[in-house]
């Protein structure tokens, strides 16, 4: 019998976050665990295809080669609403425009 992990799944909206705890066998990949886990279901707008997944803010590439670790936080991104640079620029100009 495979030895089993615990690892947790994290996806936030602006106004809630979901964080599972489940338990893996040894040798799950990333892909694996986020189907597992049962928040595709819980989401109906996620798809692996198109949001990016993460381990601790570290993108993961290649979801369905990468094996999970014990202790792993698996996290699901959305898709930025603003380009950061843009929100920067912006801040920079209000800013220089209120010293003038």
């Amino acid at each position: 019998m495979a030895k089993l992990i615990k690892v947790e799944i994290a996806y936030a909206l602006p106004d809630q976050q979901t964080l599972l705890a489940i338990s893996v066998a040894e040798g799950t990949t990333v892909k694996q665990g986020v189907e597992l886990s049962g928040i595709l279901q819980q989401y109906a707008e996620l798809d692996l295809q198109n949001n990016a997944v993460g381990i601790f803010g570290k993108r993961v590439l290649r979801i369905d080669q990468q094996e999970l670790q014990e202790g792993d936080r698996i996290e699901i991104y959305r898709p930025l609403q603003a380009d950061p640079k843009e929100v920067r620029r912006r801040r920079a100009e209000k800013a220089a425009n209120k010293k003038a």
